[in-house]
């Protein structure tokens, strides 16, 4: 058994010595060390040794393995510097650098980050939840009946199992109270997806800022104080801010908000660019029925709720007139929000 292991140790490091490429060198590996190798064979046979020579003979298997794997390492060091040399030859050095661009942050990360900082200093703290939702989550508990359009198999993007992509962020506010007794207080940014004809103003994958503000006494002088500051916050604090009356089924009365547009060289004008309102009963009971207990009795709590389209929110701040540019990654759209 030492003889052979002494054989196979010369026969191998005279090999790997004549090794002249990396591809040659692994399939070397494989033919001593690997599973049907030279060495192993000879392992396989120490069964057989007697008893006695084993403690010697496992000692020059051991030698001799790790004499053949250190020779394998050094030259396939030897053999890649080799490479990384020749493939040196043609670099010129003389060559001016090129600059490296600094990168920025993307338009809605931007947005988000500056709508978020703003709700965080008002005690509005983050939540989240799955983009798959469920019918219930994302319409019966948001007191949207049957026969909505948003429930439409045109309108919403359904797999198989009966489950959609959320239609929005508002999915959230009921996962969380569902889970959390009030106070709420909360703010759940996230994708949402509709079945919309791309355009300069549509995407069929976008993303939302929704709002929820639950506890005793809450009044629509809070929405209203509250996003009015939101609002001024982003666009500038002299932003004229309004709400018209609208119609949300989650929420009642609901309104919708605009802002007053001053494009440089064009006539100011109003311009939608929210949804709130106060929480529907209804919503609070679909909750109730959820939870098992009446920890959001309407007649006892009340809230406002709000959502916001964030490429919305960054196509008015930057005047950007088409929607697509924001997920083009074109990096001369880009390089103008540093």
């Amino acid at each position: 058994m030492l003889e052979e292991l002494e054989a196979i140790h010369a026969d191998a490091i005279s090999a790997i010595a004549e090794m002249a490429d990396i591809d040659g060198l692994e399939a070397f590996r494989v033919s001593y060390l690997g599973r049907k190798g030279r060495l192993t064979v000879a392992a396989a046979r120490m069964k057989d040794i007697p008893k006695e020579d084993k403690p010697a003979a496992g000692k020059a298997l051991n030698e001799v393995r790790n004499a053949i794997t250190a020779a394998i390492g050094e030259k396939g060091e030897s053999l890649q510097i080799a490479i990384d040399a020749k493939a040196a030859e043609n670099v010129d050095v003389t060559l001016p650098g090129r600059l490296m661009h600094p990168g920025a942050r993307h338009p809605i990360s931007q947005i988000l980050d500056r709508a978020v900082a703003t709700l965080r200093r008002m005690g509005f703290s983050l939540a989240s939840g799955p983009e798959i939702e469920t019918e219930w989550h994302c319409f019966d508990a948001l007191n949207t009946p049957p026969e909505h359009p948003a429930r439409n198999e045109s309108d919403t993007f359904y797999f198989e199992d009966g489950r959609l992509l959320r239609t929005h962020t508002s999915t959230v506010q009921i996962r969380t109270m569902e889970t959390s007794p009030p106070p709420v207080r909360i703010i759940a940014p996230g994708a949402a997806f509709r079945r919309d004809e791309i355009d300069s103003t549509h995407l069929s994958h976008f993303n939302q800022l929704e709002g929820l503000y639950v506890d005793e006494g809450v009044s629509l002088a809070e929405l209203k104080g509250s996003l009015e500051y939101l609002l001024r916050s982003i666009f500038g604090e002299k932003t004229p801010v309004r709400f018209r009356p609208h119609f949300f089924p989650f929420t009642e009365p609901s309104f919708e908000i605009d802002i007053m547009l001053e494009a440089r060289g064009k006539a100011s004008k109003w311009i939608e660019i929210a949804g709130c309102g106060m929480v529907d009963p209804d919503v609070f009971n679909a909750v109730n029925k959820a939870r098992g207990d009446n920890a959001y009795a309407p007649d006892k709590i009340s809230g406002f709720a709000f959502g916001l389209g964030l490429e919305r929110l960054a196509m008015i701040l930057w005047g950007i007139s088409d929607i697509r540019l924001l997920i083009e990654n074109d990096i001369r759209f880009l390089r103008q929000f540093p």
